[in-house]
């Protein structure tokens, strides 16, 4: 069945968010919860929880427009909603005996052959479909999403002995086409997955820390980036969860995990985390957690708990040899006799020694568990591949070491790794102890696995390379430093442009594409300070001119431009991004340019292409000023897209760029495009008809920001940043409404205005105070 509508029962957090991802991906979706006691609107519960999604940040909605997608309703006068909808998610309360009334109440009203899946991740579903009918258990699977359900990618899905198998097949592909979920198989077993081992790496990691006397700092510096874990740390995550929140888990954990299970040695009670609990100190959402913010006397100090006494006092950063000996090698993070080393040791040896041990039990394969883990916990590598860092062999002597028995899986991998590579193509280790290819789902296409295929690219130099995508696509990824701009990229461009010639030989079609966390932060500061440090002027100018000429190269190369992105893109990476002939962004692409911030215009055709964009934009108002008034507004303040559908009402993005869900269908959406555009290729037109006031233009712009200087909300030299954007997009000093300019006027003053910027101190102190603290200055 196409799942064309929704609906979510259960308004709170968990299930409005669900609404609004379903709302995201353009599903209708009803939101039911019970009828209000108070007022007369019995819908307001669900209505409630739609307005408070509006102004909640994080977002739940990628667009505020999406909230007109979800029908709010209450469970007493709405039932007959159900009727209309594919796909009906359960998302109240854990309780056996209320969920099993609601289906009851449910499935008579229900479209035939409609889906129902519960939100749990607590409860069986052999208890959840107890007593109910037969063509419910058929229809009845477990659909578990992670919080917050737009942001976190993980779906684990779980079918029962009675579920249809088409029930399973439509909802797996729906989540995973058109909500961009992973979406992993589990089996029916107490957490699933990642929760199953997440609580337990939480629990055993607050234990070791306790008795290894770190404070919650130097835990989380170990536990975190070191082993691949985001920068929270351990405690960090607990505080952005809620600490009340473990009790919880731990106690319906205990109600259904066999007696013999790990997880119980674990459970302990800690007196100073009782206490924070009882005293309303449950983290971010309370007085603070482990860390707090106190603002006695009107300031703002970061404290930490002392996990011995209980007493905040101010946090001081960790500072601990192990960590800074280890250099990102994990092995000699274990290896190192302070501390550190002694927690990291005893924490990855439970935790996974403890994954190991759960494989068949709680999925068929270790790629699965990886998946899980890394897509609900967002570490950077899953429990085997962290195995394989420390070597299969050497981890089985640090089990035995720690008085942990080796799991059966790493006996069977007897010192081979879980994961290889066999003529270029990844390989897992199963349970059998043979290897198996690991099999991407169809219409997915990752460059890593490319990568591994081809064995080396086509070209490469210090922060680029060039790949064989197939079917004669060329891709540029970048490699630099949080994928930073710099002449090594530029020249990867201008190589591509030459290998891939008129479009007409090997080569048709150029995307550009990474997998990093982002595809590009934009230019890269650290060297342009140091030429403005030693006062290399002509090359700074030739950098701005150089960019403003590769890039003008691709808008109007011979062949079709596709651009990728992923994660953020800010400056210079946004830059490319408005050459391209065609943008297919993930969702979650957060697109900007930021320049001001570090005292600065974007002059790689960024105002050019802005300007160009919202004057020629059909819903703005008539005459050359509104379209350069809106395109000050969002270069001037820095706007952040902060979705691929914002980017495109901000004009970052046109409306007939591409937008996809699932993050690793990215590529192939790209590459398609690609090929479509280049079947009948024709490069755009140059752009000659900037209509642009001049001295008028400016000074509305400057008076604008004025006003603001007058409330406080514009500094001094925001002023003056401001002013050379003015003049910028006003045409300057010669510029005349009946003379339309060309694109080369509007990059002239670019670059004129860039190279002004570069010689104030005021810019030089941003660009060295965003480099030393990576916030920006406010001068």
């Amino acid at each position: 069945m196409k799942i064309e509508r929704a609906a979510v029962i259960g308004a709170g957090v968990m299930g409005a968010g669900i609404a609004a991802h379903f709302a995201n991906a353009g599903i209708p979706c009803v939101l039911l919860d019970i009828p209000a006691k108070e007022g007369a609107d019995r819908s307001a519960i669900a209505r409630g929880a739609v307005a408070k999604m509006l102004k909640t940040d994080p977002a739940p909605f990628m667009h505020p427009k999406n909230a007109k997608l979800i029908t709010p309703g209450n469970l007493e006068d709405d039932l007959n909603l159900l009727a209309d909808v594919d796909w009906i998610v359960e998302a109240i309360v854990e309780n056996p005996a209320i969920k099993a009334d609601l289906y009851k109440r449910i499935d008579p009203v229900r479209k035939a052959g409609s889906v129902v899946s519960s939100n749990t991740s607590t409860i069986p579903l052999a208890v959840l479909t107890e007593g109910q009918s037969e063509q419910f258990r058929r229809d009845f699977l477990i659909t578990h999403f992670f919080n917050p359900p737009r942001y976190m990618r993980l779906l684990e899905i779980v079918g029962g002995a009675d579920t249809r198998a088409d029930a399973l097949a439509d909802i797996a592909d729906v989540c995973d086409r058109r909500l961009g979920k992973g979406v992993v198989h589990c089996k029916d077993t107490p957490g699933f997955i990642a929760n199953r081992i997440g609580v337990f790496w939480i629990q055993a990691a607050v234990n070791a820390a306790v008795d290894l006397g770190l404070t919650v700092e130097e835990a989380d510096a170990v536990g975190g980036r070191p082993m691949g874990i985001p920068k929270t740390g351990v405690f960090g995550l607990m505080d952005l969860v809620g600490l009340d929140l473990m009790p919880h888990i731990a106690k319906s954990m205990s109600a259904t995990l066999p007696a013999n299970d790990a997880y119980r040695g674990q459970l302990r009670e800690h007196p100073v985390i009782t206490k924070m609990i009882a005293e309303g100190y449950t983290g971010r959402k309370g007085k603070g957690g482990f860390y707090r913010i106190n603002k006695a006397g009107g300031g703002k100090v970061k404290e930490s708990v002392d996990l011995q006494t209980g007493e905040y006092a101010p946090s001081e950063k960790a500072r601990l040899d192990s960590v800074s000996a280890a250099g990102g090698d994990l092995r000699k993070l274990c290896e190192h006799p302070d501390k550190g080393g002694r927690f990291a040791r005893r924490v990855l040896a439970q935790t996974l020694a403890y994954a190991a041990s759960l494989v068949p039990e709680i999925a068929d394969s270790i790629v699965a568990v990886d998946e899980g883990m890394r897509l609900g916990y967002n570490w950077k590598q899953g429990p085997f591949e962290l195995i394989d860092r420390l070597g299969t062999e050497w981890f089985a002597e640090l089990c035995r070491s720690e008085g942990i028995p080796v799991p059966a899986l790493v006996e069977t991998a007897s010192g081979r790794p879980f994961y290889r590579v066999e003529g270029g193509k990844l390989q897992h280790l199963t349970t059998a102890g043979v290897y198996d290819t690991v099999v991407r789902p169809d219409g997915v296409l990752l460059l890593s696995d490319i990568k591994r295929a081809a064995g080396k690219p086509v070209w490469k130099n210090g922060s680029a390379s060039l790949w064989d995508i197939g079917d004669g696509v060329l891709c540029v990824e970048f490699t630099s430093k949080m994928n930073a701009v710099d002449g090594d990229i530029m020249a990867a461009y201008e190589k591509a442009m030459r290998l891939i010639g008129d479009g007409k030989g090997d080569w048709k079609a150029l995307v550009i594409h990474n997998e990093a966390d982002n595809f590009s932060v934009g230019a890269n500061l650290g060297l342009a300070l140091f030429a403005l440090n030693i006062g290399l002027w002509p090359q700074i100018e030739e950098m701005v001119e150089g960019g403003q000429r590769t890039y003008r190269a691709l808008k109007y190369a011979p062949f079709p431009v596709v651009a990728a992105p992923s994660g953020m893109a800010l400056g210079g990476g946004c830059e490319i991004l408005l050459h391209s002939d065609h943008v297919q962004a993930h969702a979650e692409t957060y697109v900007g340019l930021v320049e001001v911030g570090v005292g600065l215009i974007p002059a790689w055709g960024g105002c050019t292409e802005m300007l160009a964009r919202h004057q020629a934009n059909p819903k703005a108002p008539r005459g050359p000023m509104p379209g350069i008034a809106k395109a000050f507004e969002i270069i001037s303040t820095a706007t952040v897209a902060k979705s691929a559908a914002e980017a495109k009402e901000l004009l970052y993005f046109r409306a007939t760029d591409g937008i996809t869900m699932n993050r690793d269908r990215l590529l192939a959406d790209a590459k398609a495009k690609a090929l479509e555009l280049a079947a009948n290729y024709t490069p755009p037109e140059k752009t000659t008809s900037y209509v642009l006031p001049g001295p008028s233009a400016r000074a509305a712009m400057e008076l604008a920001v004025e006003g603001f200087a007058l409330q406080g909300k514009v500094t001094p030299h925001d002023k003056v940043v401001c002013g050379a954007l003015a003049e910028v997009l006003s045409g300057g000093e010669e510029a005349d409404v009946s003379k339309p300019v060309g694109e080369d006027h509007v990059l002239r003053l670019e670059r004129e205005a860039f190279m002004g910027l570069v010689r104030t101190g005021g810019t030089i102190d941003r660009i060295e105070h965003m480099l030393l603290t990576g916030k920006p200055l406010r001068n």
